[in-house]
């Protein structure tokens, strides 16, 4: 029988930590599996809870929440042979919606007597660990606002989007993609490792977690009044399509501007210097997914 920890933040109410705990109990095959739950009390305490875990002998690390919680539990098992598994219970859900993780939690409970292991990549940025994107630029600047506001949702998202795009002022970056240097003013500056920011939105939809190498995507300035198109062509998959964007790819990925000081990887906010150097982690981690 294997040891299985499930690490959830309890901000979300009792009741509802209550209807996950039995929500556990019913789906998971305890012949399989032992489990033992712990819960998160401060920030980047998932990344705690999750190394000791694996010190412990766990093999296998459930991420209960958004792809802030995940990214903790990730960072605490990263380079390890435990296995990841995500309860998908964030807004944008952008990590398990690519792996093709059930967003309804009892699903996502019952798949993990039944999925597949396999190895995904993960990308360093100085030294943060992230595994779907870091960016600069509007994304941002979005997600700084959104973990401000009280509410969650779509809705909201796209709300802050609305409000802030007409104002936005891009900046012109030097970026180096292995070894090739070039400017470009941009609107979204993205090193992306999985596909989507959440949501479906697809910000470089032809990015694989299995492939060794980044998609750099670079949303070019843009006559405000198509914001709407460009965003369209996210959701449907034909953004590398649109003439105002530039799509690379590269192991090793530089990012310079002498204002920079803060990015966003896999939706949370960080500050940082003015240069950001990414490194590419192949086959860095091991997840559960559908079988």
């Amino acid at each position: 029988m294997e040891k299985i920890l499930f690490i959830i933040n309890p901000k979300s109410g009792v009741d509802r930590v209550k209807a996950l705990k039995d929500l556990i109990d019913k789906q998971l095959d305890k012949n399989l599996f032992d489990p033992e739950i712990a819960y998160t009390e401060y920030a980047k305490h998932g990344t705690e809870l999750a190394r000791n875990a694996v010190a412990n002998g766990y093999k296998t690390i459930v991420a209960v929440g958004g792809d802030g919680s995940v990214n903790d539990v990730i960072t605490g098992i990263q380079g390890t042979d435990a296995t990841l598994c995500i309860i998908p219970k964030g807004s944008g859900n952008g990590l398990a919606r690519t792996l093709g993780i059930p967003l309804d939690q009892s699903r996502a409970i019952a798949l993990i007597n039944t999925g597949k292991r396999i190895h995904i990549d993960l990308g360093k940025v100085n030294d943060r660990i992230f595994v779907s994107n870091v960016g600069v630029g509007f994304d941002t600047l979005v997600a700084k606002k959104f973990a401000k506001s009280e509410r969650r949702g779509m809705a909201i998202y796209s709300w802050i989007v609305t409000k802030h795009l007409w104002t936005y002022k891009e900046w012109e970056w030097e970026i180096e993609v292995d070894g090739k240097v070039l400017q470009e003013k941009a609107f979204i500056l993205t090193v992306a490792n999985a596909q989507q920011f959440g949501y479906n939105f697809k910000i470089a939809p032809t990015a694989d977690l299995q492939d060794g190498l980044f998609d750099v995507v670079i949303i070019k300035k843009f006559p405000k009044i198509l914001g709407s198109y460009i965003a369209l062509r996210a959701f449907n998959g034909s953004l590398l399509k649109s003439k105002y964007v530039k799509h690379l790819r590269g192991k090793r990925v530089t990012i310079r501007h002498p204002k920079l000081t803060i990015l966003q990887t896999d939706g949370d906010v960080h500050a940082c210097g003015n240069e950001l150097k990414v490194e590419m982690m192949p086959a860095a981690l091991r997840v559960m997914i559908p079988a």
